[in-house]
């Protein structure tokens, strides 16, 4: 059994380059390919390079965009382990196996900082299961606090694993959007590095002083159409997390009108599982539905699922979102979807800035509501 295919070619044009990213055009048996090249793995390539691509996704019509992946650089025929701290290794026991230096680990300059902590005391922390749902949280955070904040993105390994491979966080990030991420788990690339998603969320808290923190996947969600073989699952387990961590879950449902799947239509069938089935913590759920047809239909899956007492729903009925997102720097997309065609998934996430912008009284209602 072959579960992977490569190809051997030469570089022949370099369309993107990073210091630890780049997009390139390969010469290859099959014509001219795109390929996306992580350099910590196979170092700068250049035009003219021999190199080794891994074509699986492609072959197979996966969601990568049409690119390939270098998984060996011929020019590259040695390279030195660096001096630098860090004993924690990511992709274990795989070929490409490489050390981290993780906030938690000893040698780290923040270890003692992190053993101090002792509770998040409500802290909001918003949890989505899209990556497209990022940029418009914090894109809408930034837009209606009118103020300095910190913000802080936690990218989990439910789907890519570098976060390089987000051309959206670059932006946020150049933008000062998003001015901290952390990887957690075998993601990897952030500008800090932590063993799991506690860790993660302690560090960004106590040891960043987040104003706002989220936390969701990389780019590609995998999905199999049953009922619990989803990537987003993960969602369930994050949000009991922040709750054991004295903070307060705010979950992000997915909601489309627009799908053709009817698993999908109005609160996506893995929201509920999440919701119903997975999570313990009381949770806040935030949206936005204007329209009486939609927002029965909502209403009914809720009530229906029994999600109405389980968690705290809160419909902002965000009349000017329009407005907000056309301000946007990234423009939002699902698989495929702008916002006029996908208003209801973005608009969640607006809601949930809103709510996390609503002070002391969204706080108080919090604590009166959401946690004993």
């Amino acid at each position: 059994m072959n579960s992977i295919s490569w190809n051997e070619g030469i570089v022949v044009d370099i369309i993107k380059s990073y210091e630890d990213y780049q997009e390139i055009n390969v010469k290859t048996d099959f014509g001219v390919r795109k390929a996306i090249n992580y350099t910590i793995f196979t170092g700068i390539v250049n035009i003219g390079d021999q190199i080794t691509v891994n074509t699986t996704a492609v072959e197979l019509s996966l969601g990568t965009g049409g690119y390939d992946f270098v998984v060996f650089n011929h020019s590259l025929k040695n390279k030195a382990l660096d001096k630098a701290p860090g004993h924690i290794m990511k992709l274990r026991y795989t070929p490409y196996q490489f050390k981290t230096l993780s906030v938690e680990e000893q040698d780290s300059d923040y270890h003692l900082e992190i053993e101090k902590f002792n509770t998040l005391n409500k802290f909001p922390i918003v949890v989505g299961t899209l990556h497209s749902q990022v940029s418009v949280f914090f894109e809408s955070y930034k837009h209606l606090s009118k103020k300095d904040t910190t913000a802080v993105y936690i990218m989990t390994d439910g789907a890519a694993l570098p976060i390089q491979l987000s051309n959206n966080i670059r932006v946020l990030k150049s933008e000062k959007i998003i001015d901290y991420t952390i990887t957690v788990g075998n993601a990897f690339g952030g500008d800090y590095e932590a063993v799991n998603i506690y860790s993660g969320i302690v560090f960004a808290y106590e040891v960043l002083k987040a104003d706002i923190i989220m936390i969701c996947m990389g780019p590609g969600i995998v999905g199999t159409g049953t009922k619990y073989g989803f990537s987003g699952i993960e969602q369930g387990y994050i949000l009991d997390a922040i709750e054991k961590l004295g903070g307060t879950p705010i979950a992000l449902p997915r909601i489309s009108f627009s799908d053709s799947r009817d698993r999908h239509k109005g609160l996506s069938h893995h929201s509920i599982t999440i919701l119903k089935d997975i999570v313990n913590a009381h949770c806040i759920i935030p949206y936005s539905i204007t329209d009486l047809d939609k927002d029965s239909f909502i209403n009914n899956q809720f009530t229906d699922n029994g999600l109405d007492l389980k968690h705290t729903i809160i419909n902002t009925k965000g009349y000017n979102y329009n407005e907000i997102v056309s301000e946007f720097i990234v423009k939002p997309k699902s698989m495929g979807r702008t916002y006029t065609d996908e208003p209801y998934l973005f608009d969640a996430c607006i809601s949930a800035s809103e709510f996390v912008l609503g002070g002391e009284a969204n706080a108080k209602y919090a604590r009166e509501n959401c946690l004993d």
